[in-house]
């Protein structure tokens, strides 16, 4: 398999994903919208983005759920995923808010308010609702945590959708995380194999 990223981008939380799951990847560095090299990555991936995971039979799986669940998935012995279907779509919908709503209605309102509006006049105020929403975010996380190791009663694919945002706060000093996402964090990062994964991007 190879993971097409881009350092410090939500990929981030899969290349933490695969370092976890611990079997051999490779990784890509992928191009910037508007870079000279752009052109040759949106002839692999056309949707232009990352995360994307280039499979051993040639396939690419985009969108970061769908690359987390199909890696729970394909990797049963680690139990990311449950296995009832209840406990399935509580991660899932985890999953999906982290990405949907935190990261890109969040997120990118306050590091990209040009993509919600062409007035730079109204930029401050679009920043000011996405700092809100991803702040409601990560305070939503930090309650269900609640004292536990992680989102639910063991790791899912869910703590790697929180743990990259919870590194974009840490990095980037974008809104404030509670102690339970701080311990959150730390835990993960402190894993060699994931810190050394993520370090190893500015090397790529």
């Amino acid at each position: 398999m190879k993971l097409y990223f881009l350092p410090g981008a939500c990929s981030i939380g899969i290349h933490a994903l695969l370092a976890e799951i611990g079997k051999p990847f490779e990784i890509k560095k992928a191009a910037r919208s508007g870079t000279p090299e752009f052109e040759a990555y949106a002839r692999v991936n056309a949707k232009g983005k990352v995360p994307a995971l280039l499979r051993d039979d040639g396939s690419l799986l985009t969108e970061f759920p769908v690359i987390a669940l199909y890696l729970a998935r394909v990797n049963p012995e680690r139990g990311l995923i449950p296995t009832d279907i209840e406990g399935e779509i509580r991660v899932l919908e985890m999953t999906e808010y982290l990405v949907s709503t935190v990261h890109m209605q969040g997120y990118t309102r306050v590091r990209r308010p040009d993509k919600f509006t062409p007035n730079e006049a109204d930029h401050a105020a679009v920043k000011a609702q996405g700092l809100e929403i991803f702040q409601a975010g990560l305070d939503r996380a930090e309650r269900q945590i609640n004292g536990k190791d992680w989102l639910f009663e063991e790791m899912t694919i869910a703590d790697f959708a929180l743990f990259y945002l919870e590194h974009w706060t840490v990095v980037n000093g974008i809104g404030s995380l509670g102690p339970h996402c701080q311990a959150h964090h730390d835990r993960l990062w402190s894993k060699v194999a994931i810190r050394r994964a993520i370090e190893s991007e500015t090397l790529s």
